[in-house]
């Protein structure tokens, strides 16, 4: 069985979007500088990249992160999930109230009940691969807390956003992490931890 992988961009003081993030404006004012490694031609980035795409049987976000992705500048033929890679997984978003229209209908599933219910659905369609919560930072902050994720991926960007949305908050207890892998680029540091 594959496993339950919490996998997100974020700068280097812990934001995962810019100030303002929409349908409009992406990941917020400054926001693209975080996904720099994911359109390199660097090897490492090309090659993490590409081992995390393959792995990934189904994929969970939030309704924030598919409002962005389903958006006008969103995803298309050419770049989705896996950036230019463009894998078409099934994709499982996070909502209370599903949108009346979708621009890429045949690739999303609404759950309505939960993180929880998201994840063990998407563990069900991903055939022993991986399961990759890809955001936003409210719904991976939701399967730590809930238990459900095993590792956990942080790509390291070079930028400073200095406002946008954190992808940790106040709250909860301490938890340590033990770091399993690091990947070094000149777009990002990729840091593996395993949750126990």
């Amino acid at each position: 069985m594959g496993k339950v992988v919490a996998d997100i961009s974020m700068s280097l003081d812990g934001f995962v979007t810019g100030p303002a993030p929409d349908p409009e404006h992406g990941l917020g004012h400054g926001g693209e500088g975080l996904h720099t490694w994911a359109f390199s031609t660097d090897p490492v980035d090309r090659e993490v990249l590409a081992a995390a795409t393959d792995a990934t049987g189904a994929v969970v976000m939030g309704r924030r992160l598919f409002d962005i992705v389903d958006g006008p500048h969103g995803w298309n033929d050419e770049v989705a999930y896996g950036a230019g890679l463009a894998a078409a997984p099934p994709v499982l978003v996070v909502t209370r109230n599903p949108p009346a229209t979708v621009r890429l209908a045949d690739r999303f599933t609404f759950i309505v009940d939960g993180v929880r219910s998201a994840v063990d659905k998407a563990r069900s369609m991903a055939d022993d691969r991986d399961v990759v919560v890809m955001g936003g930072a409210q719904v991976i902050r939701g399967a730590l807390d809930a238990g459900l994720v095993d590792e956990l991926r942080l790509h390291l960007s070079p930028v400073l956003l200095g406002a946008g949305t954190p992808l940790f908050v106040g709250g909860g207890g301490p938890r340590t992490l033990r770091q399993v892998h690091v990947r070094v680029s000149a777009h990002a540091t990729h840091l593996t931890y395993r949750i126990d």
